[in-house]
């Protein structure tokens, strides 16, 4: 349905950064001009955007929205004993029922706090109820269901054999790629180099291939981790994944913070996607990418908040500030800009999906996603300049509406598509089944 947005910033991000002042319109999902609205223009719904900005959506390209309801239960614990003992175990317990809500839970605070899609991991079983549940909530997505067929300290429910692992991904493709008017689509999602075997990971490759599917994985976390996969194999993570034929243009690899410059050479060649999360790397004390080395050699730096498991919040204008104020710390103010963030939050999560022709940008013809951002509180007060409003003073609840495929998800505090009362109660519900299932 035909909408108008009126009287704003309108910060366009694509290639010459135009900035423009006055409206944006669309016809049904896409954008249909940017300016002046026509004099005739007949909407079916107006925002007067006075005092905001509007900008593409956000773009997550690490998420696990099976993890929302794990948020204050494995805090303060390293990654790999944070795994073992909390977040496997509560993953394990998940059923239809607890997966729906907490996707639901999840979209309903992505979409309040602008961001309009997500590449998400989930666990090994359910994804179809995590898709399904999307389906409802307007939310983009590039869903992939985790694979995890080394035996090792997970919960056996996590174990699963090669070939029913990629038996059911390709399932999941074949029902859910595509489908919700385009808004969902699928990936292959090993979960790491330890709980993947080789010959899993070589045909995860395979099937990258001839399916054209993302390759979504975590990477170069943590210090423990890479020893182990050094132990194990004799190589650095990412160049062992490199030997198993996933460094390409496809393989969207979370993390990458403790990756080498041989590394970052390979990653540059082969086009790999890095996807930072710099809150994530914090709370469990991980590290900070280098970020703006890997930048400076082309590859393609995207942001994600990680799960609320690890990270506590969802909140894209968080990942945009610690990405741009770790830089500065590590390497001096203005290693990593305002402006890069906002590019890292939008054309570059785009990049990452494969979706650049699509999203991450307002032009007539694309898609819209966008958000409309308040910039004219006290706390954004002066707004001299819009991307350093966006990345060190706004807030989440200065989101004053989120549009995906030209339908408006969120607006003025309120969700268009569900009660968010009846959400909170359901993910309680589902929080206390998973509690008394693994005592968690």
């Amino acid at each position: 349905m035909p909408l108008l947005i009126r009287n704003a910033t309108i910060l366009t991000m694509n290639d010459t950064w135009d900035e423009v002042q006055g409206d944006l319109w669309t016809d049904g999902e896409r954008i249909a001009g940017i300016g002046k609205a026509p004099a005739d223009l007949r909407p079916d719904r107006t925002i007067d955007a006075e005092g905001a900005l509007v900008l593409p959506g956000f773009i997550q390209t690490h998420i696990h929205l099976c993890q929302t309801l794990f948020r204050g239960s494995a805090d303060d614990l390293p990654l790999l004993a944070w795994l073992r003992t909390r977040v496997w175990p509560l993953e394990a317990a998940h059923d239809d029922r607890t997966l729906a809500a907490a996707a639901r839970l999840a979209a309903a605070e992505l979409q309040a706090s602008g961001t309009t899609s997500v590449l998400t991991m989930e666990t090994v079983h359910g994804t179809d109820a995590v898709c399904e549940a999307l389906v409802h909530t307007g939310m983009r997505a590039v869903i992939g269901k985790c694979l995890m067929d080394e035996r090792g300290d997970a919960p056996e429910r996590l174990h699963q054999p090669m070939r029913e692992a990629l038996d059911e991904s390709l399932a999941l493709h074949k029902r859910w790629h595509g489908a919700a008017g385009g808004r969902l689509r699928t990936a292959l999602a090993p979960r790491f180099a330890l709980s993947c075997t080789p010959a899993l990971l070589e045909a995860t490759a395979a099937l990258s291939l001839s399916h054209q599917m993302l390759v979504h994985t975590h990477a170069s976390e943590q210090r423990e981790e890479i020893e182990a996969v050094r132990r194990m194999t004799g190589m650095d993570n990412v160049a062992y994944l490199a030997s198993l034929g996933l460094a390409t243009e496809r393989l969207c690899a979370a993390h990458c913070v403790w990756v080498t410059e041989a590394e970052q050479a390979l990653m540059a060649e082969r086009s790999v996607r890095v996807l930072h999360c710099p809150g994530s790397n914090l709370k469990l004390g991980s590290g900070v990418a280098p970020v703006p080395e890997l930048r400076a050699r082309g590859v393609s730096v995207s942001l994600g908040a990680d799960g609320a498991a690890c990270n506590n919040t969802l909140d894209m204008f968080h990942e945009m500030r610690l990405a741009a104020t770790l830089q500065a710390m590590r390497l001096g103010p203005g290693a990593l800009t305002a402006r890069d963030a906002v590019w890292m939050a939008t054309r570059e999560g785009a990049r990452a999906l494969g979706q650049s022709d699509r999203i991450g940008s307002l032009e007539a013809g694309k898609l819209a996603d966008l958000i409309v951002v308040r910039s004219d509180l006290p706390h954004t007060r002066p707004a001299a300049d819009p991307y350093s409003t966006l990345v060190y003073s706004s807030r989440p609840t200065d989101v004053r509406a989120t549009v995906i495929n030209g339908d408006v998800v969120y607006a003025d505090g309120a969700l268009t598509w569900a009660d968010e009362t009846q959400i909170g109660r359901d993910a309680e519900s589902a929080r206390q089944t998973l509690r008394t299932r693994t005592g968690l």
